[in-house]
């Protein structure tokens, strides 16, 4: 392959020059249906090549654990040969799902991308893999190093031994889910082992009042996004921040969506740029958007705002006392809200009544799926290792989030709080208005 056998295409996908003709029997090259996915390898993460494989490992290694978002191994030599870890270091590969075509992955691999900042690669359910690094050689190396990991992972999993543990001993049934799926769990949701009751919370409306999150956390971002952009403009995170901003403006500019201004290049001025950031951002806090580059934004200047003390998380009162006892009984508590994980550690960690944080066992956003969707709640079902979903009780202020984790079987109680939504009638759902109900 030389140089006029290639496609070189400029920074928003434009074609700059084609492959050079050549006589019969060549047919002309076609231009890769991933070039949009390529780029935004490129664009996001500064790559300076990406590598697409179909291998029969990257395969299968999506489908040891039916349903995961994620591929996991810890303790293995070649862990080295990725950029960033060691031996000792998980490495975690974000898992999207496959579609008829490659170029409609475009959005949940930069999704994927987004979330997962220290990645180097995203497999794609039943597909393949896309790798980048910073040359053609680093991209390579780190592929053929994925492949051998998958691999491995692979070969373990047929001796019966797990390759997400540091001992690598017995592989858990959580492993092997089709081998232990009970008739009562809805499909698509399949059990894990362990005998412990967990409960899964919602934050709006259920452990904090929605007017502190409307009338307090958002505002807070809203009017610090000037402050925080002008402060930090230089840093990695703030680059990394503005970086996502820009790919979802020029999306929505081409979908139409209202209150999207372009954004000028980086070789604008400082304020320019901030000016148009600034009217973005306070476009997607009005139609409170969920979107991840608006979260990961939002989130850092909360940080800003609980470090100096301008901020102080709000919960119920009976909250803190409740999650105590399920916290001494046992009873294993997590969070599952659409503001980022970050946001949600900050506003447990530093509420009127202290750090709540030692009585949760984890959080979940919107990485995990759409909070409307059954298929999010199974997934939490996989990663929480119950027997059975109905050991999950999820409590939430939404209709529509309650009927999606009861359709995954999950056991579901609505909260009932100032200022909440009204409910429709004859709902079905058991309701509280104080956690000390339960």
């Amino acid at each position: 392959m030389v140089p006029e056998d290639m496609y070189v295409m400029s920074a928003d996908g434009k074609v700059l020059s084609s492959p050079v003709s050549k006589p019969w029997p060549y047919k002309p090259p076609k231009c890769t249906d991933c070039a949009p996915l390529f780029m935004k390898a490129y664009l996001m993460r500064g790559a300076g090549a990406v590598i697409h494989s179909h291998g029969m490992e990257t395969c299968i290694a999506t489908m040891l654990n039916p349903g995961a978002k994620e591929f996991r191994i810890t303790h293995m030599e070649m862990i080295k040969g990725i950029k960033g870890h060691g031996y000792h270091d998980e490495l975690v590969i974000p898992i999207i799902e496959n579609t008829p075509y490659e170029y409609e992955l475009t959005d949940s691999l930069a999704e994927a991308i987004a979330a997962y900042p220290k990645a180097t690669a995203v497999l794609v359910r039943n597909h393949g893999i896309y790798v980048w690094g910073d040359s053609w050689i680093n991209a390579k190396t780190q592929a053929e190093c994925y492949h051998y990991l998958f691999d491995a992972a692979i070969r373990l999993y047929q001796l019966g031994i797990d390759w997400t543990t540091p001992e690598h001993g017995p592989i858990n049934n959580a492993k092997r889910p089709h081998s232990i799926v009970s008739p009562d769990i809805p499909s698509g949701c399949h059990a894990a082992k362990s005998a412990k009751h967990s409960v899964v919370l919602d934050i709006e409306g259920t452990t904090t009042p929605i007017s502190f999150v409307t009338d307090v956390m958002f505002p807070y971002a809203r009017d610090n996004v000037r402050k925080h952009l002008t402060s930090t403009y230089d840093s990695d995170e703030t680059k990394e921040d503005i970086k996502l901003l820009r790919i979802q403006v020029e999306e929505d500019l081409k979908n139409g969506i209202v209150g999207s201004v372009p954004i000028p290049p980086d070789d604008a001025s400082k304020e320019e740029v901030i000016n148009s950031l600034v009217a973005n951002v306070e476009s997607m806090i009005k139609a409170d958007r969920k979107i991840t580059s608006l979260k990961q934004l939002q989130g850092h200047i909360w940080r800003t705002g609980f470090e100096s003390k301008e901020l102080q998380g709000v919960v119920f009162e009976d909250v803190p006392e409740v999650l105590k006892h399920w916290h001494a009984s046992g009873t294993k508590v997590y969070i599952y809200s659409s503001g980022s994980r970050e946001a949600q550690r900050l506003l447990f960690g530093n509420t009127t009544y202290g750090d709540l944080r030692r009585y949760l066992y984890g959080f979940f956003d919107t990485t995990t799926g759409n909070k409307r969707e059954t298929r999010s709640y199974c997934e939490i079902s996989l990663s929480l290792g119950v027997d059975n979903p109905a050991q999950i009780l999820f409590i939430t202020d939404v209709f529509q989030e309650a009927v999606a984790a009861k359709s995954a079987g999950f056991e579901v109680i609505i909260s009932i709080r100032p200022g909440n939504a009204p409910l429709p009638e004859n709902h079905g759902f058991r309701t509280i208005k104080s956690f000390s109900e339960i």
